[in-house]
């Protein structure tokens, strides 16, 4: 009776049609040529209905990663996630998932580079606005959750996403047409890689710039390799180890952000410059400068990093991660202090393989960055700490992650180095 009950409910789940890789569970009971559906002539013994239990177990394990990863809806599409207008001579891209900060997933890049590359080829187009909906973020990110469920179960989202993402920020660098990134509210990770990288990047003073990957066991990835360290001195190996948050006018000063205009100026912007009928670089960024001028109600005050900036140039110049600690400690003064609880509580790994690829992109194009940033991003999905850091900050959110290793010093070279080793020929990023 219990095979037969088991068999029931497994023949009802294949003729439901559900996922295939519940499908593919099942199937671990029909390893047995004993086990056969439908079985209502089928003995039970103890050894069958082991192997039922066992493989419905499993099976279990495999309808809680569907249930969690069907609220992602990971490999659907949206039609309005991303809003794509030509209006006269110009292209306009509105991130369009305000309930979730615009994060940056698969649809919304596949609708994003196949139009920007339309725009590029049409010999009219003169300049694209890429801003986001809301007035919480231009795009807080990737859509790095569902990029985990994905990988738990294996599908090819974990692959495809950074790969096609990666792909959208060369585009972005290489882009023949002026670029304004409107940059206004929350801007980290993905978003980061839809405006850093383009010609022109509005800071208001609703912007929060972070690369915060370290807290969550990945890299300052989508390019952070090729301009963080050339913001100047150690303030990119600074942002990308610790994650601070630059603010307003400071995302301006740092050189992550061109131009600073005022939030209730944008619209008057983006209308200004809509209405540009010759619209060259030089002629934006004199509208572009003109708003800026005009964006006087919020204080210019001195850049938050100002007071200690000496202290990241001489502290942060270390080829280690134990080096820049040891630097920290030595130091003893309470910002310094501060720093080393701020990196206690990163990854590791995460720490090592940053500050490598921050030192090793000084001098490499930004196709080559992005090419190291996939190896990298590809054996984060293969390893421990991108999960763990995925779950104790988003998924249950107790922000007490358990690193593995747990500590710098048993990070070894060895396992820095096969983070940054080749891929198999055909799964390389190719630009």
């Amino acid at each position: 009776m219990i095979m037969h009950d088991h068999h029931t409910l497994v023949c009802s789940l294949l003729r439901q049609g559900l996922h295939a890789g519940v499908i593919l569970a099942t199937k671990l009971i029909f390893i047995d040529r004993r086990v056969r559906c439908p079985s209502s002539d089928v003995e039970s013994t103890p050894d069958t209905d082991m192997l039922i239990r066992r493989s419905l177990q499993r099976l279990s394990v495999v309808f809680q990663h569907v249930k969690m990863t069907s609220s992602y809806n990971f490999s659907t599409s949206a039609p309005d996630d991303v809003i794509l207008e030509t209006i006269d001579t110009k292209g306009v891209i509105t991130l369009n998932r305000p309930k979730v900060l615009n994060s940056l997933n698969l649809s919304m890049i596949r609708k994003i580079h196949p139009q920007l590359t339309a725009w590029e080829n049409e010999p009219l187009t003169t300049m694209v606005i890429i801003k986001g909906a809301g007035d919480k973020a231009f795009c807080a990110g990737g859509d790095i959750r569902a990029v985990t469920e994905a990988g738990k179960v294996g599908d090819r989202l974990s692959q495809d996403f950074f790969k096609e993402e990666y792909m959208l920020n060369n585009k972005i660098g290489t882009y023949e047409i002026p670029y304004v990134a409107l940059i206004d509210g929350i801007t980290m990770g993905g978003g980061v890689g839809l405006s850093v990288h383009g010609m022109f990047r509005v800071a208001t003073e609703r912007t929060l710039f972070a690369m915060p990957e370290t807290a969550i066991g990945l890299f300052p990835d989508v390019g952070g390799g090729y301009f963080l360290p050339r913001l100047g001195g150690k303030l990119g190996v600074y942002l990308a180890l610790s994650g601070f948050r630059l603010k307003g006018r400071d995302v301006l000063k740092a050189g992550v952000a061109t131009h600073f205009v005022q939030s209730d100026k944008l619209a008057d912007l983006e209308k200004s410059l809509l209405a540009m009928e010759n619209a060259r670089a030089h002629d934006i960024g004199e509208v572009l400068y003109k708003y800026q001028s005009m964006s006087t109600d919020i204080p210019d005050t001195d850049f938050v990093l100002e007071p200690h900036i000496e202290e990241i140039d001489r502290l942060f110049n270390g080829d280690t991660v134990e080096e820049i600690v040891h630097n920290l400690k030595m130091e003893g003064s309470e910002w310094a202090k501060k720093q080393l609880d701020t990196l206690s509580k990163m990854s590791p790994t995460s720490m090592k393989i940053t500050l490598r690829q921050i030192l090793e992109a000084e001098t490499m194009t930004l196709q080559d960055v992005l090419v190291m940033e996939y190896r990298l991003s590809q054996h984060c999905v293969e390893d421990h700490d991108f999960y763990e850091g995925v779950r104790a900050l988003l998924v249950d959110k107790d922000q007490s992650p358990k690193w593995n290793p747990a500590t710098l010093e048993k990070v070894t070279p060895q396992k820095v180095d096969w983070y940054f080793s080749p891929l198999p020929e055909e799964r390389e990023l190719k630009l």
